[in-house]
């Protein structure tokens, strides 16, 4: 793999990643979508595809301490339609990700983020009312459980960037502060866990990659702390629009860098 060691980075290289990592805990236990900045600085730092395969271990870390933290408020019914689409979604991943080059990859999920962040803040507006998690159940709702899926799959495998496609998944299904933090807390450690043998085939993980993550893994614990102890104090309306907003700075992120 085209990576850098450990001993390869500079003071403020590393600094830089350290920050990356606290900003991955602090995303996972507060604003689901932020860490695309996260994603940003690892493909400046290091070589853009090699970034994805350092950086899925740091979100894993990031990922069980969010379970830990709200495993009480999922919505499993919502996980369960999600899955199958999502699966789908990686394979397509995978097989993308052979061929195209980082620029190709930058651009195609940026451009599906900002896509979505405008659908979603559209319909957000012309429903006026949000719905309930369980409107799944009905026939819009499972084709846009799919949608978003497939989606989802995709933007994580080529780019640890599904975080901000399923926020908005969430976010226009109507679930509340909890329940998001809930319900995404676990698809992303599912998810990503069964990303670990395509990363590891496509040789994007190896013994130099995770000593680094063992370097920075440290740094997710203190931004998940301070993740909780943010979250208490953003009111619904607040945390709606920092997850958008989020998720465009994320899209530009990827289309201009």
């Amino acid at each position: 793999m085209n990576t850098m060691t450990l001993w390869d980075l500079n003071a403020w290289e590393f600094a830089a990643l350290a920050f990356a990592a606290l900003l991955v805990g602090f995303s996972k236990t507060a604003v689901s979508g932020a860490n695309t900045v996260s994603l940003a600085i690892f493909a400046a730092v290091l070589p853009a595809r090699a970034s994805t395969g350092v950086l899925l271990p740091i979100l894993i870390a990031g990922d069980l301490l969010a379970v830990l933290t709200y495993r009480r408020h999922a919505h499993w019914p919502t996980l369960w339609r999600l899955f199958p689409a999502v699966a789908a979604g990686v394979v397509v991943g995978t097989v993308f990700l052979m061929w195209a080059d980082d620029g190709a990859v930058r651009t195609s999920i940026g451009a599906i983020l900002l896509l979505m962040a405008g659908v979603t803040v559209w319909r957000r507006r012309k429903a006026g009312a949000e719905e309930e998690p369980d409107a799944v159940t009905t026939r819009t709702g499972r084709a846009k459980a799919r949608s978003y899926g497939v989606l989802g799959g995709f933007t994580t495998m080529v780019a640890n960037a599904g975080g901000p496609v399923m926020s908005l998944y969430l976010l226009s299904a109507g679930f509340r502060k909890m329940g998001f933090l809930g319900t995404s807390a676990f698809f992303f450690l599912i998810v990503n866990t069964s990303k670990l043998p395509f990363s590891a085939g496509l040789g994007l993980i190896d013994a130099r990659s995770l000593l680094l993550d063992a370097a920075l893994v440290l740094f997710v614990v203190p931004g998940a702390l301070l993740g909780r102890w943010a979250v208490d104090r953003i009111d619904q309306r607040l945390f709606e629009q920092l997850v958008i907003a989020a998720t465009v700075v994320g899209g530009l992120q990827l289309l201009v860098c």
